[in-house]
């Protein structure tokens, strides 16, 4: 297996630029697109310049495309799929097409990425709904420190399947069986996970997930999918529908103006401007190397790296900054300075060495990808023991 992981490491940093001396260790924060997305975005942007030979599927041909891979990505379907500019376009949505009731509690995991609580807020504000922070009882947060909170009341778990802050991976199955017992929903956020590591939405139990695809699906910013399970699409009323996610779109000619519906599927969630096509072509060209690779061996490849990484750290001034078990973390790790005090300077030194990273609640995030190599990890670890 190590050698299988290590020809994946080594072999695909030839998909993508050349970085210009700096090891990349920051997936996390932005994954690099591949040469092939980078050519397929210009080719859309020809599209602009020559109008006329934009051909009229692609407003419906590249969209599904995404959601065939993305589904693929994430042992779901297609139809359970909507085609978003993000996460949190993904989140919005949700929040938009709940129907409130008086009491009704939004969980919220303490330190949870922004977006988890700026997309309640509002609702919030004008009394219909509470969101209630769990706060961990150890050190990062679990399952339990959610299922303790779960109640009559609880209408909504909003949690990251990855933490953005320190990698800790959720029990999500065990989350939304103790959800499924009060009828709340489990909104699960892949995008600190999607493409890195094997999923499959239903064992993962979650009623909705969202996911933005510029991070280890390699797309461009702006890009992303909201995932409904089948039997959520018609428990969950619509707030805002694009024209174009309306049934018979296609046939735009043909629109039964008087008679107007949603898409059957999970469609009807599609952002507006589904077909940006300079995003759309360069995102359905990175899926597709993600999926020539398969998240099997991405996995593989990550999780080599990351074990040389945790193997070396006692001969550093780091120490391990997430779950050390490999199966409460998420594809990438978390480093702070010996003296916590550190960890701001030893982020400087980082940038010094030309060794990107992201500084992260006090912790460095470290988040390689296959494009990088032991070598990417050696530099790393020299710099941490100098």
């Amino acid at each position: 297996m190590k050698s299988e992981t290590t020809e994946v490491a080594t072999n695909y940093w030839a998909e993508f630029a050349d970085f210009e001396g700096v090891a990349y260790l920051n997936a996390a924060l932005q994954g690099p697109m591949p040469l092939v997305a980078a050519r397929e975005a210009q080719a859309a942007l020809e599209w602009k310049k020559h109008p006329y030979r934009l051909p009229d599927s692609a407003y419906f041909d590249l969209p599904d495309r995404i959601r065939e891979k993305a589904g693929r990505v994430i042992g779901g379907r297609p139809e359970e799929i909507a085609v978003t500019t993000g996460a949190s376009a993904g989140l919005a949505a949700i929040a938009a097409g709940i129907e409130w009731k008086p009491g009704d509690e939004v969980l919220v995991g303490r330190g949870e990425f922004p977006a988890h609580f700026s997309t309640w807020l509002r609702y919030e504000q004008a009394g219909k709904l509470l969101v209630r922070v769990v706060e961990p009882r150890g050190r990062f947060i679990s399952a339990d420190d959610y299922i303790e909170c779960i109640g009559p009341r609880t209408r909504v778990v909003s949690a990251s399947l990855v933490r953005f802050d320190d990698g800790a991976r959720l029990d999500a199955a065990r989350v939304a069986r103790a959800c499924d017992k009060v009828g709340a929903a489990l909104i699960l956020d892949l995008s600190q996970c999607a493409g890195a590591i094997p999923l499959n939405m239903r064992e993962l139990g979650a009623s909705m997930a969202v996911c933005s695809g510029y991070k280890w699906l390699l797309g461009p910013y702006g890009t992303g999918f909201f995932w409904i399970a089948e039997e959520w699409i018609e428990r969950l009323p619509l707030g805002a529908v694009y024209f174009m996610a309306l049934e018979g779109a296609r046939n735009f000619h043909a629109l039964p103006m008087d008679n107007l519906r949603p898409a059957a599927d999970a469609r009807r969630w599609d952002s507006a401007e589904t077909a940006n096509f300079t995003n759309l072509a360069a995102f359905d060209a990175s899926l597709d190397l993600v999926l020539r690779v398969g998240t099997d061996a991405i996995g593989r490849s990550i999780d080599t790296l990351v074990g040389e990484i945790i193997e070396g750290l006692p001969g550093t001034n780091g120490v391990l900054a997430s779950p050390l078990e490999r199966e409460r973390r998420g594809p990438y790790v978390c480093i702070s300075a010996r003296d916590p005090n550190g960890t701001a300077a030893l982020y400087e030194k980082m940038r010094s060495a030309q060794i990107s990273v992201s500084l992260r609640e006090k912790a460095l995030r470290i988040s390689p990808h296959i494009y990088n190599t032991p070598e990417d990890i050696s530099r790393l670890m020299k710099t941490l023991a100098d």
